[in-house]
């Protein structure tokens, strides 16, 4: 009897070999993974996608089991974090908390925007819940948990409890840590959005392809997150299969840009393709007007100066944001680039409802850009008139 029992605690009812629980652990892990990736974050918090309704509940009752989330909670955290982003009011900005709290203490971070009731049903409206959520997934949230302990335990001993620990701490630290951490403090840039959002790598298959974190900050409601040809996104993937097999149905995705040659005066199409390319229109005037200027210009600055004209020294601190203003105003030329930069931009905040106004505004800027007697204002200005929206494909 005891040799029994030694031979169940140490590898349980499977007796699985060190790999075959390896796998196991890869195929448990990588579903939570994409279970938070898909549903709760690409279907429920940005409506990107919508999945056949027993694909949906199954992706409910494994977050239920494996992470003890509530998928309108971590929707409505998500979406505050987006409307937030950067301020004192984002439930885990590395900016205001601090990166070492961000990677490590995320879950910390995670309960306290929970533990906020009005901010929780504020953005969290339109999250549907059934009977389930309801009556088991919401009001006995952690006896998923409880429950896969007790099957990991049961399949494979004591090593299923070691097992079940991890499976316990992934999300947390590779999304709440790393994605909501590192994704905001370190990495590559596609995009010069208003926050600090990275790309953590070009190849975003370890958390369910969140690591293009700039990309899904550039285009939210888009369920694809690559971006850029050398940019591979394995969830996307995993949506192309199930949409094949007809489990799931692609709401959203970025819209392509097109740039038509010899436009003379903006139109409807130019209005529509910038609002919907907001972050490209700044990404590209910095790219085609600032940076060759500042190349020259801006030698003398320090390497952080010079980055923070992308984000017009928002994030520097007081002192470095009085000299950086300081010097642009002693550069006539500079200080006329950002205002025109700071114009256009501006163009962005006019009432939706007022196309008419938004079109009338770019094309005063662009006659302003034009006589500027500045030749990567000209240029600029002749590039920004022939952006249109690829049509999509049927």
């Amino acid at each position: 009897m005891f040799p029994e029992v030694l031979a169940w605690l140490a590898r349980g009812l499977t007796q699985a070999s060190v790999g075959q629980m390896a796998i196991w652990f890869l195929v448990v892990t990588q579903l939570t993974i994409f279970t938070v990736t898909l549903f709760y974050h690409r279907s429920q918090a940005h409506r990107g996608v919508d999945f056949h309704p027993a694909l949906a509940h199954f992706f409910r009752f494994w977050g239920w089991l494996t992470t003890a989330m509530i998928v309108k909670e971590w929707a409505a955290i998500h979406r505050k974090h987006h409307a937030k982003v950067e301020t004192e009011a984002d439930p885990h900005s590395p900016r205001f908390k601090g990166i070492d709290t961000v990677m490590w203490r995320g879950v910390e971070l995670y309960r306290a925007a929970r533990a906020d009731r009005a901010s929780i049903e504020q953005y969290g409206k339109g999250i549907s819940d059934g009977w389930l959520d309801r009556h088991l997934y919401t009001p006995h949230a952690t006896l998923g948990p409880v429950l896969m302990l007790f099957v990991s335990a049961a399949l494979f001993g004591l090593p299923g409890v070691a097992m079940w620990a991890l499976q316990m701490v992934w999300m947390p630290f590779w999304a709440a840590g790393v994605i909501n951490g590192l994704g905001h403090w370190w990495g590559y840039r596609n995009f010069d959005t208003d926050d600090t959002a990275t790309n953590l790598v070009p190849w975003g298959f370890w958390v369910g392809g969140e690591e293009l974190h700039n990309n899904h900050h550039a285009f939210p409601s888009s369920a694809k997150f690559a971006l850029r040809k050398y940019e591979f996104d394995i969830g996307w993937a995993v949506l192309r299969v199930l949409e094949t097999v007809r489990l799931a149905k692609v709401l959203r995705v970025a819209p392509a840009l097109d740039l038509r040659p010899n436009i003379a005066v903006p139109d409807t199409d130019t209005i529509r393709a910038m609002m919907a390319h907001r972050w490209q229109v700044a990404t590209d005037y910095f790219q085609f007007v600032l940076k060759p200027h500042l190349k020259i210009e801006a030698r003398d600055l320090p390497r952080r100066l010079r980055r923070a004209f992308r984000s017009n020294g928002r994030w520097l601190d007081e002192g470095n944001g009085a000299r950086l203003r300081s010097w642009i105003a002693e550069r006539p030329q500079v200080a006329t680039l950002m205002a025109h930069r700071q114009r256009l931009l501006a163009i962005y905040e006019i009432k939706s409802a007022e196309a008419e106004a938004k079109l009338e505004a770019l094309r005063e800027w662009c006659n302003e850009a034009e006589a500027s007697g500045v030749r990567a204002l000209e240029d600029f200005s002749a590039r920004l008139k022939g952006y249109a929206l690829v049509p999509m494909r049927a």
